[in-house]
């Protein structure tokens, strides 16, 4: 298992001591499904992006915080309170700086607004107040209920080859959602409700998806999710034997 990639972590304040930390379960389905080493990133700002050469692929998880609005040119903060300025100031310029040497990325939940923002898009901050749209939070319950596939998605280009079909049940755990597309994404996702699930960078050089849901949770029993790991891991393995050659 010689691939290695960075997974950013949160800040948390845990009994007055900031940390940082992200979910096992990321790890888990790298190794597991990608068969990657995933090694934590600490977010410490700009100064993390030395450390891409020691990296073959990037994975951006999910959060129970938000990106901060001003990131996105909206002064209105509608949720105050779940943002993590540190993650925000060390995602945004990593994934830009990953995408630009062809790096693959997996941006998943938070990971998919990351992506967005970084390369100028927006988002909605309460997509399940927009009219028309369903609540796509976890609701109440247990951890495996707040998890379990919950909709349909639509899928299509070359998500679709990789997941195996134009239809997939997903999981659902967030209230930011896309607003508008940035420049070089391509929507291969979407809810019945019209929110935007997934997303290609069809701008950079790499392999880079973005994906509202949880893959990772399911990997183990659930056929698309274990086929996104494994065309993960395929792409990492490909760009570190370009590193090698080109060496």
């Amino acid at each position: 298992m010689s691939l290695i990639v960075g997974v950013p972590a949160c800040s948390k304040d845990i009994n007055g001591l900031l940390q940082h930390a992200t979910p096992a379960r990321y790890g888990a389905a790298l190794m597991g499904g990608a068969e990657a080493m995933p090694i934590l990133l600490p977010p410490v700002g700009e100064g993390l992006l030395a450390l891409l050469d020691r990296l073959d692929g990037l994975l951006l998880s999910g959060s129970p915080s938000n990106v901060e609005p001003q990131r996105y040119g909206v002064d209105q903060d509608l949720t105050p309170g779940k943002h993590d300025p540190h993650r925000d100031g060390t995602t945004l310029p990593l994934v830009r700086a990953a995408l630009g040497r062809g790096m693959p990325v997996l941006a998943i939940c938070r990971g998919i607004q990351e992506l967005n923002v970084a390369l100028g898009g927006t988002l909605h901050q309460k997509v399940q107040d927009l009219p028309g749209r369903m609540d796509h939070r976890a609701g109440e319950g247990t951890l495996d209920h707040c998890f379990r596939l919950k909709h349909t998605v639509t899928v299509s280009g070359h998500l679709a080859g990789i997941v195996g079909g134009t239809e997939i049940m997903v999981n659902s755990l967030h209230e930011q959602a896309i607003d508008r597309p940035a420049d070089g994404l391509v929507v291969e996702a979407a809810a019945a409700d019209g929110t935007i699930e997934a997303v290609r960078v069809a701008s950079a050089p790499g392999w880079a998806f973005g994906l509202q849901w949880h893959p990772e949770w399911h990997y183990l029993t659930d056929a698309p999710s274990m086929n996104i790991f494994r065309a993960f891991g395929d792409a990492c393995r490909a760009y570190a034997a370009g590193l090698k050659q080109a060496a």
